[in-house]
């Protein structure tokens, strides 16, 4: 398990948040150790209250242990997530030991760094650690603070070597570290072991306002390390889905009947409780407190046939801000608490190392005159997305959501539609990113081409991704289908995701019964791939962004769902008196 197991260093100055966030980083875990080295009972009140912040913003899944031995403390539970806070004070900690503050001591901390390093590689769990950039500060006027700024400086640079994530909060921004940037000039330090090859995180970090104490948006742990790509043999055959349970959904049915409201007066809101149920095989149902969003990165050659109001390079730059933590789904996942992951499956520029490693090219072909990508290359994305949707699932994801990301992608997903449901290309084209109309009808056209050339694949599912819908759609696809098969649900977003779902649906007969429609798209084809999957949405917002932020919306409906099943109390236990059906009376029989 060591090799699935995250090392994360991160760094940050006074008050820049860095502790939230590396908090945020283990969100997904059950339990977690908080190894805290710094004094707890002192006479100064200021450190005391910011020791109080960091209690009151944990959770009752934190178990701290107050230790300045950090090396054995890993080594004792290498199973259990643990997060270290801070390194500064585990190194006063260390200069204390030897009385090496006098500026004429030779102090060798060389062993200490060495053995916590080692320690670190033993971790069959993710391991978050927190520490103080001093490499942007003054250099102090102190002796001691001279000492300890170099002595800081060398133990960062030797536990980044021992890591497979750095990050760097600023001002509450944060920012992943390439590999490349971090030092290889330990100033002396020795490590133990040579460091891993480095485990690529889905994901960039998400801006969070500092100083941050709630609404962290999660970061999951890594898909997989560079080197261990899934293998896309057969990547295109799904064993049968088994369907949420009518048992449980008959029985969470009936508890509806028993709570304190009239019955059905919640509406729909009722019924989606009943199918989180129903997914979960359990009623009540668990809340939903771990919800993921993972969006699927891609360029399209249609793209240069001007079908979109967009160049093709705004995927790439859409890409940094999703990963950066500046769009819009960024925003809406953070208020409700869900983490923001984006794959570059095949964007036409080169994007950072832990947003690539499922890449299969660069951008697609023109589907109006060849095929998208090869057999190949859709198996190859297609054991992605069941990969990933394999990982987030293990790792604690008990909702997931499907965003996109590619200039000129509502063209294939319209194609998709148009081809599973003999639709007319005029019947189901719309404006996408906001063409006009001779945007509107260069798109009908390359609609119409892609169709042409669907038709001779539409029965195969994998071809047919192949054909019209290209790597990032193919991997949506097989996200979708493996949610389905590992029995979690799913909210879908609009037209792109709708249209991957249809192609899943295929892949994995019955995976539709696993997905919940976030709502409904002003673009035509969306109404038409809902009505094929037999999916009501749960918003009408008139909304086209992407990303996955309609879906991300309508989460706080599902979870409400899910919370009346659970809290809301029944006649019986709030000694409320229920309908009395027998004081209806029986109807007057007619005279003959």
């Amino acid at each position: 398990m060591a090799d699935r197991a995250t090392r994360t260093l991160v760094l940050g100055g006074v008050r820049s948040g860095k502790s939230a966030y590396g908090e945020s980083l283990l969100r997904a875990h059950r339990q977690i150790r908080y190894l805290a080295t710094g004094p707890v009972t002192t006479s100064d009140a200021e450190w005391t209250a910011r020791v109080n912040t960091h209690r009151q913003r944990r959770d009752d899944r934190y178990t701290t242990i107050e230790t300045t031995e950090l090396a054995d403390a890993l080594r004792a539970a290498p199973d259990i997530p643990a997060l270290v806070d801070d390194l500064g004070s585990w190194l006063t900690a260390r200069i204390d030991a030897v009385d090496g503050w006098d500026s004429g001591s030779e102090i060798d901390l060389d062993a200490d760094v060495a053995d916590l390093c080692d320690a670190l590689q033993t971790m069959n769990a993710d391991v978050v650690l927190i520490s103080s950039e001093v490499g942007l500060s003054l250099v102090p006027p102190t002796p001691a603070g001279r000492l300890f700024q170099d002595l800081l400086g060398t133990l960062n640079a030797a536990v980044a070597q021992a890591c497979d994530r750095v990050s760097l909060v600023v001002a509450g921004r944060v920012l992943d570290l390439p590999r490349d940037a971090v030092a290889d000039d330990t100033s002396g330090a020795t490590v133990a072991a040579t460091a891993p090859a480095p485990h690529h995180a889905m994901t960039a970090p998400v801006v969070t306002p500092a100083p941050v104490t709630h609404g962290h948006v999660v970061e999951p742990t890594p898909v997989t390390t560079a080197g261990e790509l899934p293998d896309p043999t057969d990547a295109e055959v799904f064993e049968p889905v088994t369907p949420p349970s009518e048992a449980i959904a008959f029985e969470a049915r009936e508890r509806q009947a028993t709570l304190t409201k009239p019955p059905g007066s919640l509406g729909r809101l009722e019924e989606i409780g009943v199918w989180i149920s129903a997914c979960q095989g359990q009623c009540p149902p668990a809340p939903i407190t771990s919800p993921s969003v993972v969006v699927f990165a891609g360029d399209h050659g249609v793209a240069r046939g001007g079908v979109s109001a967009f160049p093709p390079e705004v995927t790439a730059q859409m890409v940094a801000n999703i990963s950066a933590g500046g769009a819009a789904v960024n925003v809406m996942a953070a208020r409700v608490g869900a983490s923001v992951t984006v794959v570059d499956m095949s964007v036409d520029a080169d994007t950072a190392p832990h947003l690539s490693t499922f890449k299969v090219r660069r951008s697609s072909e023109d589907l109006r005159t060849t095929d998208a990508i090869t057999l190949a290359e859709a198996r190859a994305a297609l054991a992605a997305g069941r990969a990933i949707a394999d990982r987030l699932i293990d790792s604690g994801s008990d909702l997931l959501i499907a965003g996109e990301m590619g200039i000129g992608n509502t063209t294939p997903a319209t194609v998709l539609i148009g081809a599973l449901t003999r639709r007319e290309p005029v019947e189901i084209v719309g404006r996408g990113t906001g063409v006009d109309d001779h945007g509107w009808m260069r798109k009908t056209a390359a609609i119409r081409d892609g169709m042409r050339r669907a038709r001779k694949v539409v029965h195969d599912p994998l071809a047919l991704l192949a054909a019209v819908g290209g790597a990032d759609l193919t991997a949506t696809a097989g996200f979708l289908a493996q949610a389905a098969l590992r029995r979690t649900p799913v909210i879908l977003d609009g037209v792109v995701i709708t249209a991957a779902a249809m192609v899943a649906n295929e892949l994995a007969p019955g995976a539709m019964r696993w997905w919940i429609a976030g709502h409904r798209s002003v673009e035509p084809a969306h109404r038409i791939a809902l009505d094929h999957l037999d999916l009501e949405p749960v918003l009408d917002l008139s909304m086209r962004l992407g990303e996955g932020s309609g879906a991300v919306l309508a989460l706080p409906v599902v979870q409400s769902a899910a919370d009346i099943l659970i809290s809301m109390a029944t006649f019986a236990e709030a000694g409320v008196t229920d309908r009395d059906d027998s004081a209806v009376p029986e109807p007057a029989p007619e005279s003959s």
